[in-house]
């Protein structure tokens, strides 16, 4: 009866042969992203990666679960992490995987015809549900890491853009100006209040000008946010000056019963600067 090590050399010796086969059989027509490149380099990177890719498939045959799953989830991160994947639809990389399927199943019956065991069938089903089964799990990990890695850039650009959005300006020695523009979310006026505190700590400022002349709405929420930002300011010994609050957002705190009384608030950003 044929043995997984027999399985796995007869695999393993035509490893090559899988990478190039999938590789000129690629219907670039019909795909996008890095199966379409003509770039040397991107083309022999995507080689490579599913080269070493079948060194740990076909180790499934010889490993124990756990310390294959582990190699595997090792690959599966570093294509997830690689920008041309990334550039690449998922249910193009997901149809690769299944083409891949393909050719290992075409082999295992191969490796059946070439067998003179008659009594090899059930070994030769259980090959044939540890593919399906590993291919399975590559295909569900490569989206659960490639959806992480994408949302953790996504989230970096966020912060990014947050921190430009509300930048704390230095007037001079002691003063700043923090401008505020656009909507306003929870999250981003949770970034703004926890930003502003620290610059202005950071940069010795005593007296800060708050504009809202660019921010058109806030929401109930948000505007509890911005005047906790007023209140946590004067805690640390930071005079908010508040500009440019147009009617709705005033109506808005007037109606939550925020109080106006320790606050220096002019119509314009220039009346405010004028006081320096």
């Amino acid at each position: 009866m044929p043995s997984n090590q027999d399985f796995y050399e007869f695999l393993i010796k035509r490893a090559k042969q899988l990478t190039d086969d999938w590789y000129n059989s690629l219907d670039k027509s019909n795909t996008s992203g890095v199966y379409t490149s003509s770039n040397p380099q991107v083309i022999e990177t995507l080689k490579q990666q599913n080269f070493e890719f079948h060194g740990i498939l076909c180790s499934i045959f010889i490993t124990e679960r756990l310390a294959f799953e582990q190699e595997l989830d090792k690959w599966i991160l570093s294509v997830a992490e690689d920008k041309e994947h990334i550039n690449t639809p998922n249910h193009h990389i997901l149809k690769e995987f299944v083409r891949v399927r393909e050719q290992y199943l075409g082999f295992l019956q191969e490796f059946k015809d070439m067998s003179s065991e008659e009594d090899g069938f059930d070994v030769f089903n259980e090959w044939w549900k540890l593919l399906v089964q590993s291919f399975d799990h590559a295909m569900v990990r490569f989206v659960e890491m490639q959806t992480a890695v994408v949302n953790k850039q996504l989230q970096a650009q966020q912060e990014v853009i947050n921190e430009l959005s509300s930048p704390v300006i230095k007037l001079n020695e002691h003063t700043a100006l923090l401008p505020l523009v656009g909507n306003i979310e929870p999250t981003r006026a949770e970034y703004i209040l926890e930003n502003a505190l620290e610059q202005c700590v950071e940069k010795g400022v005593t007296q800060l000008f708050i504009d809202l002349s660019g921010v058109v709405l806030i929401d109930t929420m948000v505007a509890h946010q911005l005047f906790n930002l007023m209140d946590a300011l004067q805690l640390i010994g930071v005079k908010p000056i508040l500009s440019g609050l147009r009617p709705e957002i005033a109506q808005t705190a007037v109606q939550l019963g925020l109080k106006f009384d320790n606050l220096t608030i002019t119509s314009t950003l220039s009346q405010a600067l004028n006081r320096l």
